[in-house]
């Protein structure tokens, strides 16, 4: 199956921030695929806007650079590189100086949609809407695009809400979570919500419990300064992981529509139980013979911020009330992974021998790496000799099964980015959404801090600290194993 690529309307995208990291890794190659798939268009156009002095010809060059080390062999065409990079132009932009902003503004096209994409730190998100609202260049079908993080407490996402909403209406505002771009993402709602195959057994009285896993295999590296302020509780469970956990446990809207959506995401959070001390576990990992340690990283020897962390979280609902969630994620892991699995309970009564094994079914549904989903079915093993069962799973990756030739399925930047032009804010955090997210994290997080709770010690390449593994095994679970 072929995927179908519908153009956008032409655009003028502002990318402030234009010569950072995310700019050159994701954003610019996320623009140019939608360029080479003919989905935007010709008139389309890319201003980037930084502090940095740089004509035209240098920021073309930049973007080449970018595209060359960024964009597959396969995706990288020499020809479409040079006609996308003549759609893209440069200023020179500081967001508390005046001087430049009426040239921007005479950049801009009033005929086609506005969107201003603010890859830079939260701390100018603020005046950059106000010199797009005081000179007048936003106006009724601009789109603003903001990166996370999005405030690092309730206290500074309510802050931050208030100065964008003092420029910008809360239906212009895309707050932009990259996980929600990614297919497997978006087919879990079409699994749960299309067939009727999952939806009657998606409760409590079938699902045993659920995981969700973010394992990265790299270290804090070069953030080590932003990331001891943080923390895997702020960088990726305040967000990444909870919109995860919405997406699982919401109820069906009554229609696929923005509002609706993020209506059922925010009850979700509203019914998130508090997490008793006994039920977090948090990590940091030791130096190994290759890698540093995280403290060495963080370049701080008495660092209390955590590496890793490991929550079990409960839902005080009719469908979930006793269903456990178990949260997990961290730095220098066995191996990069980002996964769900929905444990389902074992039948009630088993007419075969079962030899010590669990025969409960699972949906696992693989975010990275390889996206796609598998389902464990108990089947009779091949061959005479009585019926001996085992589990064996029913597997689709989408690269091979929905991609498009080449095997390559669109990033997750490249589908937000185009909703945002599209004016679709289905797979954006709502401002309600974000606060509800940090009123149930901050207390968490004050209180490991008020008991002075130490980070448990863990060995790279591992599972993560022995403590995680036993917050299931006291339950009688397990966790899926990381290192095989």
């Amino acid at each position: 199956m072929v995927s179908r690529t519908i153009p956008v309307d032409p655009f003028d995208l502002v990318l402030f921030g234009a010569t950072g990291d995310l700019a050159r890794r994701k954003i610019l190659p996320s623009l140019y695929r939608r360029f080479l798939a003919g989905q935007m268009p010709e008139e389309a156009r890319v201003i980037g806007a930084a502090r940095s002095e740089l004509s035209d010809d240098d920021f073309r060059d930049l973007v080449r650079e970018a595209l060359k080390e960024f964009v597959s062999e396969k995706a990288f065409d020499a020809d479409t590189v040079e006609t996308f990079v003549e759609r893209c132009s440069y200023i020179a932009v500081d967001a508390k100086d005046d001087a430049c902003w009426q040239q921007l503004k005479s950049m801009i096209r009033d005929d086609v949609i506005k969107a201003f994409y603010f890859s830079v730190a939260p701390s100018i998100f603020g005046p950059l809407a106000e010199r797009l609202r005081d000179h007048g260049i936003a106006c009724e079908n601009s789109r603003l695009i903001v990166e996370k993080p999005f405030g690092t407490d309730l206290e500074t996402a309510r802050k931050l809400n208030d100065k964008l909403a003092t420029s910008f209406g809360e239906s212009q505002i895309y707050r932009i979570d990259h996980f929600l771009g990614k297919e497997t993402v978006q087919n879990l709602m079409a699994v749960r919500f299309a067939n009727v195959l999952f939806e009657p057994l998606w409760n409590e009285r079938f699902i045993d419990h659920v995981q969700i896993t973010v394992a990265e295999t790299v270290g804090v590296g070069g953030r080590g300064s932003y990331y001891d302020t943080s923390g895997a509780m702020r960088d990726m469970v305040q967000n990444h992981l909870m919109q995860l956990l919405c997406l699982i446990a919401m109820e069906p809207p009554n229609q696929f529509e923005a509002d609706r959506l993020r209506d059922e995401k925010l009850k979700v959070i509203r019914a998130l139980d508090p997490i008793p001390p006994e039920d977090i576990v948090r990590g940091q990992y030791k130096a190994s013979k290759e890698n540093p340690s995280y403290a060495e990283d963080a370049e701080n020897p008495d660092s209390l911020t955590e590496s890793f962390i490991a929550l079990k979280v409960g839902i005080s609902n009719w469908r979930w009330k006793h269903t456990p969630f178990y949260l997990r994620t961290g730095k220098r892991m066995a191996r990069r992974m980002s996964e769900i699995v929905v444990q389902f309970k074992e039948t009630p009564h088993s007419i075969f021998d079962r030899d010590g094994a669990s025969r409960a079914n699972s949906l696992t549904i693989r975010l990275q790496p390889d996206e796609g989903m598998d389902l464990s079915l108990t089947i009779k093993e091949p061959g005479p000799g009585g019926m001996r069962l085992v589990n064996m799973p029913l597997d689709m990756s989408f690269a091979d099964a929905l991609g498009p030739r080449g095997g390559e399925i669109p990033d997750a930047y490249e589908r937000l980015i185009m909703d945002v032009i599209r004016g679709d804010q289905t797979l954006f955090m709502r401002g309600d959404e974000v606060e509800a997210a940090w009123s149930w994290t901050d207390p968490v997080i004050a209180g490991w801090e008020e008991r002075g709770d130490k980070p448990h010690p863990y060995s790279q390449g591992t599972s993560g600290p022995e403590a995680a593994l036993m917050l299931m095994h006291r339950d009688g679970r397990r966790w899926r194993d990381l290192e095989t």
